[in-house]
This record gives structure tokens, sequence and C-alpha cells, in this order.
């Protein structure tokens, strides 16, 4: 089954707490998401295997370790996700970067799949699928169904906030998937906004309503 990880950092609670704040400016929110992402990067690359290399010092020869194992791919849930990714890539600028597009279907309701461009080697790396909410859940589920479809076998999803149901929807569909979150927060309203949540994440990135 499916771990949840709820990043307690006091660096990451701190400058959601702004994040949250509707006073705050698209400028400082842009940029605070950048920053938790790259905090919370430092937190999911935890387990990642290293082998031991040699280097050379100025003084001598050291044993020292490097990464080793899968490559890491980054994917955003557009558009969303797209605020997060320059975050990450500040501590692995090796990974490569997939896109996956979604909609809402305004009969069923349903994310439907309108674009996909990824790495030709996503079976081989490790994927982290990101976009600022987790509230319904089903964006995110058809996201990593996209990815799986395609041959992807390693993938873990990353958010700054999350709703239980929305949690709960993913770890249902995709139990092999971790999901790494910065804040749990209450329940989803009637609207399927997450509350307290931060408001659309997509529109404060990018000042649109």
């Amino acid at each position: 089954m499916a771990k949840v990880y709820v990043f307690d950092h006091p660096l990451i609670q701190h400058k959601l707490t702004y994040i949250r704040d509707v006073s705050t400016g698209t400028k400082e929110f842009r940029e605070l998401v950048d920053e938790v992402s790259t905090l919370m990067a430092f937190e999911i690359t935890r387990d990642l295997p290293l082998q031991e290399v040699d280097v050379n010092t100025p003084v001598a020869t050291a044993k020292s370790k490097v990464l080793a194992g899968k490559k890491l791919g980054i994917i955003p849930i557009l558009r969303a996700g797209l605020g997060m990714v320059d975050g990450i890539l500040k501590l692995i600028p090796a990974a490569k970067v997939g896109h996956v597009g979604l909609y809402r279907d305004p009969k069923t309701l349903q994310p439907v799949e309108y674009y996909v461009k990824l790495p030709s080697d996503i079976e081989e790396r490790e994927l982290i699928v990101v976009d600022p909410m987790l509230a319904t859940g089903g964006s995110a589920v058809e996201a990593i169904h996209s990815l799986k479809k395609r041959g992807a076998k390693h993938i873990k999803f990353m958010c700054l906030i999350a709703a239980p149901e929305g949690v709960e929807v993913v770890k249902e569909a995709h139990p092999d998937v971790d999901i790494y979150i910065a804040a749990l927060d209450e329940k989803l309203n009637e609207k399927g906004y997450i509350v307290p949540g931060l408001g659309d994440a997509g529109d404060r990135l990018y000042g649109t309503k």
C-alpha cells in the first residue's frame, strides 16, 4: 500500500503559511512555491541509492559517494505543476522533464488527457509527478495512469497541499505510488476546493482568474 509522507520541516511550514495568505501577490507566491519545491525535493530524494567512487582531493585520494541507480524524471501536471519544476531542478538539474495535460470534461467532470510529452526512457526513470494541490484526486490518478500505460514503473507523487479525500482516492487507484505532501488539510468543500487550502494554485501562480 502507498505510504503518505507529510513534511514537517520548519522552513517548509513557514513558507507554506505565506503561500496560503490571500494577501500574497503573484510574484511572491511564485517565488515561495519555487522555494518550497526545492525543500521538498531535498526530502523526497532522501532514499536515492548511492555508490562509492574514488576521488582525488588536493591532499589525497578519498572514498566518496555519488548517486547510483535510476535516472530521475519530473512530470508536472499542467498547468499549475509547472510552478514546482524549477525548484526541483535546482537540486537535480540532470533530471528530464515531461508534461501531462488534463482538462475536466464539463459534463462528466472527469479528467481528460489532452497532452502528453515524456522522456523516451521513462520506464527506466524514477518519476516525480508534481501538482501543487491534491483535491479530489482525479487529475493525479489520471496523470499517473497516463504514465503507467506508457511504461513507467517507478512513480512518486508530490504536492504542496492535499485533502484527505484526494489522498485516499490516489492510494486506492495506485497503491504502488507513495505520496509526499507539505500539508494535509481538513477537507474538501462542496465545490471541490481544499479547506483551508490556498485557493486556485494556477490562478495565483499566473495571475489569472
